[in-house]
């Protein structure tokens, strides 16, 4: 058991950088209190004495705001940053070295007995506010968005964000990265700050045009070689240029006073 407290305490360091020594964890680190005694009720439900162990998880819950039902399954670990919000369901399993942050949600769609919360793979971080829902599985490494609503299954190591959740596919290659860039270049059109685990969804969108856009170009350029090889008479104009300027009204204020 001092093990397993051992570990604890030593997640809270690894994982949170305002933790300063071992007394302040144990004294004001409200996930650390909450796991506690959700081990303590899980041992109680476990030998069959349902109420005491619902009573000392709802006595959890009044002195952490976190609410784990004493038939969940936690592994080694586990870390509840803030913690305030936080419900886990009595079905819910979870795997080792796991993080959630405030306001996270394992809950259930079902009113049926039996399996009604997800399971949650080892080293997964869920962020502050989401909710997943339902008896399926997050992968391993996966990682959950704020305020995200999951409701189906999410594969190992993917990153899921949005209402509801939807996984964000990562580039498929380095060629098609360096056309895209290029083509936000011509255009003036830059997605700083994006990062490809979480991306904003409207410099997606963003993206995506400019991928149809140079397929477009790519299937007209090859129909206008065919052309000039049927008919040596048809000359191929030059298309207009694209300034600057003409997207100056949709850039931010602070982007147009960086670059003066």
């Amino acid at each position: 058991m001092l093990e397993r407290l051992r570990e604890d305490i030593k997640s809270v360091f690894h994982r949170d950088p305002a933790a300063r020594n071992t007394f302040e964890v144990l004294t004001n680190y409200p996930g650390l209190h909450a796991l506690l005694f959700h081990r303590l009720a899980h041992w109680l439900w476990s030998l069959g004495l349902k109420w005491l162990a619902r009573t000392l998880s709802t006595l959890a819950r009044w002195f952490t705001g976190i609410e784990i039902h004493p038939g969940a399954t936690i592994g080694r670990r586990f870390f509840i940053d803030h913690g305030m919000g936080v419900v886990i369901g009595e079905t819910t399993i979870i795997g080792d070295d796991v993080t959630l942050y405030q306001g996270v949600t394992l809950g259930g769609t079902s009113w049926n007995k039996g399996k009604r919360h997800p399971t949650i793979g080892d080293g997964v971080v869920v962020g502050a506010g989401a909710k997943i829902l339902g008896p399926f599985e997050v992968g391993e490494g996966a990682k959950i968005g704020s305020n995200s609503v999951v409701t189906k299954a999410v594969p190992a190591g993917a990153t899921v964000v949005g209402i509801p959740g939807r996984i964000i596919v990562k580039r498929k290659t380095e060629e098609d990265d360096a056309r895209r860039k290029e083509m936000e270049a011509r255009m003036g059109f830059d997605a700083y700050g994006v990062t490809e685990e979480m991306p904003d969804p409207v410099a997606r969108a963003m993206r995506s045009l400019l991928d149809h856009m140079h397929a477009v170009d790519e299937r007209i350029e090859t129909m206008c070689k065919a052309i000039r090889k049927v008919n040596t008479e048809y000359q191929n104009g030059e298309l207009p240029p694209l300034h600057e300027e003409d997207f100056d009204c949709v850039r931010d204020e602070t982007d147009t006073e960086g670059k003066g």
